[in-house]
């Protein structure tokens, strides 16, 4: 059974930074692509970041370029996603996304790529 567990999340001011972790298990991590997708209320599900199998391949959303950064361990098995400068917009449940590829260049842009997803993390900036 595959399980990813988020961790990190809390409540901090306007400026302030989180750093979440996501450790799989059950699953192959360093043949997976992984990604941070987040849902706010009343919002669709989007994707915040994603990374390939190889961690040399990146992308992120334009609200969080500059601010958050992407990465992965795959001897531990965790992806990070480190968030800095936070804004009350980027107030959501965070959840942590992976897929089992052999696409060197696969990063999840698209929940519909998404094979497991976690339970998720919520983060709450306030003004």
């Amino acid at each position: 059974q595959t399980l990813l567990a988020e961790s990190g999340g809390g409540s901090v001011q306007a400026g302030g930074s989180l750093r979440l972790s996501c450790t799989a298990s059950g699953l192959a991590f360093a043949d997976a692509a992984m990604g941070w997708f987040r849902q706010a209320p009343g919002k669709e599900r989007e994707v915040v970041s994603c990374i390939n199998i190889g961690g040399g391949s990146t992308y992120y959303t334009d609200s969080v370029k500059g601010r958050f950064t992407i990465s992965r361990d795959n001897a531990k098995n965790t992806l990070y996603l480190d968030m800095n400068s936070l804004k009350p917009e980027d107030t959501a449940m965070y959840y942590c996304a992976a897929t089992r590829t052999t696409l060197q260049t696969l990063c999840l842009v698209n929940q519909r790529l998404v094979d497991y997803w976690g339970q998720g993390t919520q983060v709450t900036v306030s003004a």
